[in-house]
């Protein structure tokens, strides 16, 4: 498995080189099947080399991305590549130990989420450094896990910043991807929104925000729900929460949103605010 330091380096300038660059800049982009692990996993860092700009780099710096290792490479590249290399659990966790941006975000299109294990889950998550890694593993391959929710449960608890924005993160993604849970776990995750939502870190409020809207967004019984909760954080004596709740209320409410349910339900005005949630 190839070593973090060895692999990729940053130079003065902020640009990742990798070893053996030069020859590199010609290799063709790397695709599954072409050898060894490690082989792939320099082509894919050489093929990334060579799609990197000078816009997405500064991209990084625009959208508060802090990655010590990155070529700057867009996301829409980053799938390309993705598309090319195919699934391989194994080339997902070389990937990942380059400790390089780009293809830890790489990582998530990668892996097979079948073969992705409890413990893995607890490393990357540790390794999570800033909001886009964090979001992209738990948005493209985390939530796709059979062991999702109980990390939601696990990492709500954390004190890290990345670890606990994990948590959130990957509920929000879950309310938007499973097709198959029934509330249940849903409103276990609203009383976990409940209680975080006090805290004033900006990675941490902001997924929780987007789990609070994202599970209010479900269904009809959800929305019921997930405005109580909003309701309540309104009272809250802390400012971040009843930002939180008041920020809910507004998205919960929209009529796009209210004559969705409300077709669904094949009824209108299936889903009729109430006097305080109107104010």
């Amino acid at each position: 498995m190839p070593k973090r330091s060895k692999k990729v380096t940053v130079s003065r300038s902020g640009r990742a080189v990798t070893r053996g660059s030069r020859s590199a800049r010609k290799a063709a982009p790397a695709r599954a099947g072409q050898g060894s692990v490690a082989e792939e996993v320099r082509g894919a860092l050489a093929w990334l080399e060579q799609k990197s700009t000078q816009r997405d780099r500064d991209n990084l710096q625009r959208f508060g991305i802090t990655a010590s290792q990155a070529f700057g490479v867009s996301m829409a590249n980053v799938q390309v590549l993705a598309k090319q290399l195919g699934k391989s659990h194994e080339l997902a966790a070389a990937l990942w130990e380059t400790g390089a941006y780009e293809a830890r975000l790489l990582t998530s299109f990668v892996d097979e989420p079948a073969r992705v294990t409890p413990a893995q889950m607890d490393r990357w998550c540790r390794d999570f450094d800033n909001w886009a890694v964090c979001d992209t593993v738990c948005f493209h391959l985390f939530d796709r896990t059979p062991h999702a929710f109980a990390k939601v449960t696990k990492w709500s608890r954390a004190r890290d910043e990345f670890v606990k924005r994990a948590a959130f993160a990957l509920l929000a993604s879950l309310a938007g991807h499973d097709k198959s849970s029934d509330d249940t776990p849903f409103l276990e995750g609203l009383r976990l929104v409940e209680a975080a939502a006090t805290d004033e870190r900006n990675f941490v409020k902001k997924a929780v925000s987007w789990a609070l809207l994202r599970i209010g967004g479900r269904n009809v019984a959800l929305n019921a729900a997930s405005l109580g909760v909003a309701q309540r954080l309104c009272d809250a004596p802390e400012a971040v929460a009843r930002s939180v709740g008041k920020a809910a209320l507004r998205e919960l409410n929209k009529p796009a949103l209210r004559r969705r349910f409300a077709e669904a339900r094949g009824t209108r005005g299936a889903v009729e605010p109430t006097k305080r949630q109107r104010k």
